[in-house]
């Protein structure tokens, strides 16, 4: 199945940007990032930033930019039956214009990315290209997606903590 991806949510007060792979299909399905229910990333979010991971999407997404942060994923549009994302067809990858992003808001210091796969798919597509880029820290955290189940969604919210307190976001 061909999926295509959201646009970035950034605004002029960006500092760290996360990146993930490719919506999943309820994230799609509801045009919202990270609409699993089971997916960590909203209550993470909630608990650094301190709003609540229920309110709308709406109040949530102007917490996050309130506090510096921008989303947005790797992937612009691939092949990928499903949500996982050891699914997508490599072959049919076609990268967002994160450098582009990066040009455009100079005040992202700092890409985080949600899970190995979206740093995977960066280092592979992206990484190469905008080696030039000069001041951006990168941090590869876990997965806040239900497939990753090796840490405990308390577990993942201690390290987002620590990364984010780091750039100074909270």
């Amino acid at each position: 199945m061909y999926v295509v991806g959201f646009p970035p949510v950034v605004d002029d007060r960006a500092r760290v940007l996360v990146l993930g792979s490719m919506p999943g299909v309820r994230s799609l399905d509801a045009d919202q990032y990270y609409a699993h229910p089971r997916n960590a990333f909203w209550p993470i979010m909630g608990e650094i930033f301190g709003f609540d991971a229920q309110t709308a999407y709406a109040v949530r997404i102007k917490a996050l930019q309130a506090a510096g942060v921008a989303l947005w994923d790797v992937v612009a549009r691939c092949d990928r039956p499903g949500s996982l994302d050891a699914a997508i067809v490599r072959a049919s990858i076609v990268a967002n214009d994160i450098g582009g992003l990066l040009t455009q808001y100079p005040s992202i210091d700092h890409v985080v990315f949600n899970g190995g796969a979206a740093a995977s798919l960066y280092a592979r597509h992206l990484r190469p290209a905008l080696s030039a880029e000069s001041g951006v820290r990168y941090t590869a955290l876990p997965s806040t997606s239900p497939a990753h189940a090796a840490m405990t969604p308390a577990a993942k919210a201690v390290v987002w903590q620590a990364a984010l307190t780091a750039t100074g976001s909270p």
